[in-house]
């Protein structure tokens, strides 16, 4: 699986985990340089509270396009500082 958004591969790995319809990548299969830390947190009621980054590709910025659950309830634990992808990123085999 490839997530790619504004001409940038953000991430790819053969060993992503599918919760919920959404792709989350292995930490290690993130390219870091195009994630800057983000302020917004949400919370979901069985996998615990989320930390998103925003995206940065040639010049532009998607806000709280990826998201991560650095400390996920014990029913999430598969998805721990694993990462997923929205707002506008094609996530594709």
């Amino acid at each position: 699986m490839k997530a790619i958004w504004n001409n940038e591969i953000l991430a790819e790995s053969d060993k992503t985990v599918v919760v919920e319809g959404n792709h989350y990548f292995p930490e290690d299969a993130v390219n870091k340089e195009f994630f800057r830390e983000s302020e917004t947190h949400t919370v979901c009621h069985w996998k615990g509270t989320a930390s998103y980054y925003d995206v940065v590709a040639n010049g532009e910025t998607n806000k709280d396009a990826a998201w991560f659950y650095p400390t996920p309830k014990a029913a999430a634990k598969e998805i721990e500082n694993y990462v997923a992808f929205w707002n506008g990123v094609e996530v594709v085999a």
